[in-house]
């Protein structure tokens, strides 16, 4: 029975290097493809993504409409927010994983973006962009799944840009998704329905 806590924690770290093995072996399976068209479309995305000016410029844009369009655009300013506090001033400082190593001869340098100083885990971008799409969807469903393939895209251009590993991207996705129930939970929105994710504002 005394040994069953040391097997617990054996497992466990077994676990995490397989985790750590298999996001390395995905990464770099991903850096020595040859994807020439989508190189630069996604090294803009990157870029864009930085400081949320993609999720800010559509705010922008809702925020000129009054009534649905403009309550989901508070709502994905605030997610962005949650979002990227929690990613940087928690998430990076607490877990300090390196960013992934770009070897100098690299087979496909033109794809890379400027090589970030803060921490890899969690992908702060990913976090964003996820957080903002999570926040707007529930409001205004027809920006669903545009925002949502949005975010998934700024989430694989960090990974193909070369500045993040798989791991980080799936958790800034959850962290973003976090971010957004959180938003949506102060606001007092809440789902209902089945098939769909529907938002009604509680009577009071």
């Amino acid at each position: 029975m005394l040994d069953r806590p040391q097997r617990q924690q054996r497992t466990s770290r077994e676990l995490l290097r397989d985790l750590a093995a298999l996001d390395q072996a995905l990464y770099e399976a991903v850096t020595v493809t040859s994807t020439p068209a989508l190189d630069y479309a996604l090294r803009r995305l990157s870029a864009a993504a930085d400081h949320s000016k993609i999720s800010f410029t559509i705010a922008g844009l809702l925020a000129l409409c009054p009534g649905r369009p403009r309550r989901a655009a508070a709502l994905g300013v605030a997610a962005i927010g949650v979002a990227s506090a929690s990613a940087n001033m928690l998430g990076k400082r607490l877990v300090r994983r390196p960013r992934p190593h770009r070897a100098e001869d690299s087979p496909f340098p033109g794809r890379h973006v400027p090589m970030p100083e803060s921490a890899s885990f969690p992908s702060g971008h990913t976090a964003s962009a996820v957080a903002f799409a999570a926040a707007v969807g529930p409001a205004l469903p027809v920006a669903t799944v545009p925002l949502g393939l949005l975010a998934c895209a700024v989430g694989y251009s960090r990974i193909h840009t070369g500045v993040h590993y798989p791991g980080d991207v799936v958790a800034g996705a959850v962290l973003g998704t976090g971010a957004a129930a959180t938003v949506l939970a102060a606001a007092g929105w809440q789902g209902r329905g089945r098939g769909g994710f529907r938002i009604s504002r509680p009577a009071g």
